[in-house]
């Protein structure tokens, strides 16, 4: 079982004071992330992001085994009201490792009954500021296209909802093998009101059991996997912005399939003098 509590968390719970707090909604922005030589500059353009969004927010950041040095530095120097916490999952048992991961932080909000709207934010994606704000506003679900590179980078796609106001009428397809998906959101392309996860009477929820992702399901198919548990239909969705009308987030891939993450500077002697103070 994937766990994640208090005991495996850091916590930063200091919130910038506005008269207006109590009006607007709970972001709870889930971000898992692991050690490689992009992570650093991922988290830290994110950070900047969030920190531009009004509060209340709450960044859940999660990692595997044990929390780094380096991603504790950056959260406590963010500006942003977090939580960081551990998955513990063996990774030699998992797939994906970043499905546990938003795991964790979904048990955690549902163990502390935490009050807002869900949004997972992976790291690598770019999200305009107006998205979090355009989150406020749903009541149940709701979803929004997403631009995409090609594998080959040679082109844009989008993929998300296509919506008449706030009502989803259909999809943007890419790929015949997505063809067999109930919902074709992507991971960045929707956000959940967290009572879902532990009030699901007033939801009318089918099953009582907890709303997790699976690891189980083919690659490219959690996203709509998990959505099939957290409503029945398009009729409990709201497309956001009006009519789906603007793209708010955007996943570039920029690494490099043979970059490295270096565990650490060596400078075993000191550098040569190259311009010397007059």
């Amino acid at each position: 079982m994937t766990e994640g509590n208090l005991d495996d968390a850091s916590t930063n719970q200091s919130v910038p004071q506005d008269i207006d707090l109590e009006s607007r909604k709970l972001l709870i922005i889930v971000t898992p992330t692991y050690a490689r030589s992009f992570q650093a500059y991922y988290l830290n353009r994110l950070a900047y992001t969030l920190k531009l969004v009004q509060p209340p927010l709450l960044w859940i950041v999660v990692e595997m085994t044990l929390q780094s040095d380096e991603t504790a530095d950056i959260l406590r120097r963010s500006g942003v009201m977090y939580r960081h916490l551990v998955c513990k999952k063996n990774l030699t048992d998992i797939k994906d490792r970043s499905v546990h991961q938003r795991n964790v932080a979904l048990s955690h909000i549902e163990t502390h009954h935490l009050d807002g709207i869900v949004y997972f934010a992976d790291e690598h994606n770019i999200y305009s500021i107006d998205l979090f704000e355009q989150m406020r506003h749903i009541r149940q679900f709701g979803t929004w296209p997403v631009a995409k590179q090609t594998s080959d980078k040679s082109r844009a796609v989008l993929e998300g909802p296509v919506c008449n106001g706030t009502q989803v009428i259909g999809w943007h397809l890419n790929g015949l093998s997505k063809r067999f998906q109930r919902f074709h959101a992507e991971m960045s392309g929707f956000a959940f009101n967290s009572t879902i996860l532990w009030d699901p009477k007033p939801w009318h929820r089918p099953t009582l059991e907890p709303i997790r992702q699976l690891d189980t399901v083919e690659d490219g198919f959690h996203a709509s996997s998990f959505i099939e548990r957290v409503v029945q239909d398009e009729s409990q969705m709201e497309g956001l912005p009006h009519d789906c009308s603007r793209v708010m987030v955007w996943e570039l891939n920029v690494e490099s399939s043979n970059s490295f993450y270096p565990k650490k500077w060596s400078m075993k002697n000191n550098l040569d003098i190259i311009a010397p103070l007059a």
